[in-house]
This record gives C-alpha cells, sequence and structure tokens, in this order.
C-alpha cells in the first residue's frame, strides 16, 4: 500500500456533485420534442411568491415561457400541469423576456401525451407521434 493519495478520476463524478433535478445531458435536453402550447400558468416562485408565466412551449423534462422578465438561473417555481399536476422546476437559461425550465424529473410518457392532448385540443398543432 502506498501513502499517496489517488488523484481524482476527472471522467467521475461524486455524488456531492450531482445537482437536483433530472439528470440529462445537454443534448438529451435538447432533443427532447417540444410541443408548442398556449398555457398560461401562476406558479409559485421560491421566493417571489405567486408569479403569472406563459408556457409558449413543453417537452417531457421542461417548458419555456415567453414572458419570463425577473426570472434568473438557477431559481425554483412549481407549477400545476393538466394531468401531471403540481410539478417542480428550475431555470436553466434566460434570454431576453424567455426563460427555460427544467423539470424536478422527468414525466412518463403515456402521462406527457395525455397532457398536450388536454394543452393542444386541434390535433393539427400536435406533432406526429
Amino acid at each position: 500500500m502506498s501513502d499517496t493519495p489517488t488523484p481524482p478520476n476527472p471522467n467521475r463524478k461524486g455524488i456531492a456533485s450531482m445537482s437536483a433535478g433530472a439528470q440529462l445531458s445537454v443534448t438529451d435536453q435538447r432533443r427532447m420534442t417540444r410541443h408548442p402550447v398556449d398555457h398560461p400558468v401562476i406558479a409559485e416562485h421560491f421566493g417571489k411568491g405567486d408569479v403569472r408565466l406563459h408556457i409558449a412551449n413543453i417537452s417531457a423534462n421542461g417548458f419555456m415561457v415567453d414572458n419570463g422578465d425577473g426570472i434568473g438561473r438557477g431559481e425554483r417555481v412549481i407549477v400545476r400541469l393538466p394531468v401531471i399536476g403540481r410539478i417542480e422546476a428550475y431555470c436553466i437559461w434566460v434570454r431576453d423576456n424567455r426563460a427555460g425550465f427544467q423539470f424536478e424529473r422527468i414525466i412518463r410518457v403515456d402521462d406527457f401525451l395525455a397532457m398536450i392532448d388536454t394543452l393542444q385540443p386541434n390535433p393539427r398543432l400536435r406533432k406526429l407521434r
């Protein structure tokens, strides 16, 4: 046995470096199909209380709002979505008045499709499945 410490492996992430939320790579997050929607919500913001947000598109792992003025990266909200119910999301990017949120968990496919059917009642607006 040697007394010299083993150098850390740069290809391995320790538990301490893991963040909350669904653990997806950036590529995986961007590959998810985004569905255009027109869905206003009242979100529970941690620190600001209730805030009105407008969800412009949504995927199984997150959503984008087009009225995200005053929202910063890393901020958390809880939104209520049809079929899904209450779900927490973290702001992962902000640009102009838009903000992108990642759900704290991935939504099951069957629940997501049922939610899309509710949010997009016109089948011509839905993406092909």
